[in-house]
């Protein structure tokens, strides 16, 4: 694999600590005024990362492994090392060229991760070298050493584990500020989620039930029904099979309060017609423009004609709200850290848990962004940072050994009399 280094473009965090990457000789040290540690302080850092060399398919997501001199912390930053990292639609997208705050390639993709403090700049005074964090950036998440602002990390607690860190910002964040800051969720009510397998999905539900007497329809394949059902959707529906319209007027005539679209197109208007009068509908996504490897352009013009589109009088005459939310568009710390707070408080209340679908090391990315790509996963993809440990061959048991020399005496003593038989027939 090639060390040559590449450029990189990302936000300006990211990008500081990539021309420092590039620029400087492996003597330089980390400049800091807390502690910082013994990896960025007295060596250079060798860090495995996954860079977006273009638009199209899995193959442009590549494994990379450089020598990194150690960057040159700015006041309010830290150098995180990453331990997990979560992977979302967003990357899928942006893999196509689909999503428009990931800077263009080549890049290193990824928003939240979770790992350790390695050194802490001027004015970090609530973290220190060897706090467990979880951190945001725009992206720049995928690989093992970051730069990130302080103000984007948030203490782990102690029962929580890296995977679970990484599963927590973007899809528990997003579910939070829709159903509590924009469609104001209260006891009694109905939600729709679509996907509601799938990370966001998960985290709503979960939300939702910390709500008394909310009725959750949830969009899944019948192979995961059980499991979002003992997860708190009240009602699953095969969208595969069935329309779920009907099916949710068959049950709540006059619909839901709450719908929350990740998909677009001709589901958003079929999701604004569920809405009952002084009912909401959030839509977050795209998910339906996604249909293969790489960027469809039919795909894209059929969600734009089935687009919703809708007027302010229309909006009056029938009661009902909708919102737009992109949680990478949000850029007040103190909305962020207020969620992150709560959302924190109802992990140690034992009242929300991500659930990880599966773990992939960085050599596995394809496997993972497949995964997901094909809806196989139920919760949150992860990657892991450190390199795949090789499969040792497994010491047989006494009982094995046995076996084996049984069998192996059993094949001499034939071997023996056959040629036996064969001297045998010679001299005959």
């Amino acid at each position: 694999m090639s060390s040559e280094e590449t450029q990189i473009k990302a936000e300006p965090v990211q990008e500081k600590m990539q021309e420092k990457m590039q620029d400087e000789g492996p003597a330089a040290a980390a400049q800091a005024s807390g502690s910082s540690g013994s990896a960025a302080r007295e060596k250079a850092l060798s860090c495995r990362s996954l860079l977006l060399t273009g638009y199209g398919g899995y193959d442009k997501v590549k494994l990379q492994v450089k020598t990194l001199s150690p960057p040159q912390l700015q006041a309010g930053e830290v150098l995180v090392r990453v331990k997990a990292c979560g992977l979302n639609f967003a990357e899928l997208m942006g893999r196509q060229g689909l999503y428009d705050p990931l800077p263009p390639p080549p890049v290193i993709m990824g928003m939240e991760g979770a790992g350790i403090i390695e050194a802490v700049g001027k004015d970090v005074e609530d973290k220190k070298v060897g706090d467990r964090v979880i951190a945001m950036s725009r992206s720049g998440m995928w690989q093992e050493f970051v730069v990130v602002s302080n103000e984007r990390t948030f203490l782990m607690p102690d029962q929580m584990s890296f995977e679970e860190g990484a599963a927590i910002p973007v899809n528990y964040l997003t579910a939070y500020m829709m159903l509590f800051d924009m469609a104001n969720l209260k006891p009694g009510k109905s939600v729709l989620i679509h996907m509601a397998a799938g990370g966001v999905g998960i985290a709503a539900t979960q939300l939702c039930r910390t709500v008394p007497d909310v009725t959750v329809f949830g969009t899944a394949s019948a192979a995961k029904h059980e499991t979002i059902s003992q997860g708190g959707v009240t009602h699953p529906i095969d969208y595969r099979t069935k329309d779920y319209a009907e099916e949710i007027h068959k049950i709540s005539p006059k619909g839901v309060d709450i719908v929350l679209d990740p998909l677009g197109g001709s589901d958003t208007q079929k999701s604004f017609n569920l809405l009952k009068p002084m009912g909401s509908l959030i839509v977050f996504g795209a998910a339906n423009c996604v249909t293969g490897q790489k960027r469809s352009l039919l795909a894209l013009a059929k969600i734009w004609y089935n687009q919703l589109s809708l007027s302010a009088l229309k909006l009056m005459t029938t009661n009902k709200a909708i919102g737009g939310f992109h949680l990478g568009y949000i850029t007040d710390e103190q909305l962020f850290r207020g969620a992150m707070a709560k959302l924190l408080e109802l992990y140690n209340q034992g009242k929300i848990k991500p659930h990880i679908d599966s773990c992939h090391h960085f050599e596995e990315v394809v496997n993972a962004m497949r995964r997901m790509h094909e809806r196989q996963n139920i919760g949150k993809v992860i990657l892991l940072p450190e390199p795949k440990k090789e499969e040792k061959e497994k010491p047989k048991s006494k009982a094995e050994l046995g076996e084996h020399a049984e069998k192996a005496e059993t094949a001499a003593n034939n071997k023996k009399e056959k040629v036996a038989q064969e001297v045998k027939a010679e001299n005959d």
